[in-house]
């Protein structure tokens, strides 16, 4: 009897646990955003990166949002700025799909890598430089202090073709 009340009690406790616990990766982000970390707005010095995610292949606006001090790489920053990030089931952040959410899980399953007709590109720059296409991927690429790292949304664009983020790289 009294192991009974024992093996009850702890399935009690392990679904509770269990109803806890994010059922999918989609459901994580919405509990993310609640804490944003950086700040909004270019870093106001050279002792950050600043981030710009353009929506524009999304029919969105632009946001712009500070990482303070230096980051280890461009997956960090767009983190530390703040911005939400999904990659997808089967590599990971390796690969983003999702920033804030966008584009959906309607539109995108994130189950392997986004297609090459529509995917978030990624740039960088100095300040009151130019942007320019990474060759390497956000987890590989360390931006350095006082400069700019781009995410623009690229909808049924080439490889020549994806257009940087919309903001130039200029800290006001």
């Amino acid at each position: 009897m009294k192991v009974r009340r024992i093996l009850a009690g702890l399935a009690t406790v392990a679904a509770l646990a269990v109803a806890l616990v994010p059922a999918t990766v989609e459901d994580a982000p919405a509990e993310a955003a609640v804490t944003r970390l950086g700040s909004a707005g270019y870093c106001p010095n050279a002792n950050g990166v600043t981030v710009i995610v353009d929506y524009q292949g999304l029919g969105g606006a632009t946001e712009i949002r500070c990482a303070p001090g230096d980051q280890t790489t461009g997956l960090a920053a767009l983190e530390n700025a703040g911005f939400v990030v999904t990659g997808t089931n089967r590599w990971g952040k390796a690969f983003i799909c999702r920033i804030n959410g966008k584009p959906t899980a309607a539109t995108e399953p994130c189950v392997n890598t986004p297609p090459a007709s529509a995917y978030w590109s990624y740039w960088h720059a100095p300040n009151g430089g130019s942007w320019t296409y990474s060759q390497s991927g956000a987890s590989a690429r360390k931006p350095p202090l006082g400069s700019f790292e781009g995410w623009s949304f690229s909808q049924n664009a080439g490889p020549t073709t994806n257009p940087p983020p919309r903001v130039a790289p200029v800290r006001p």
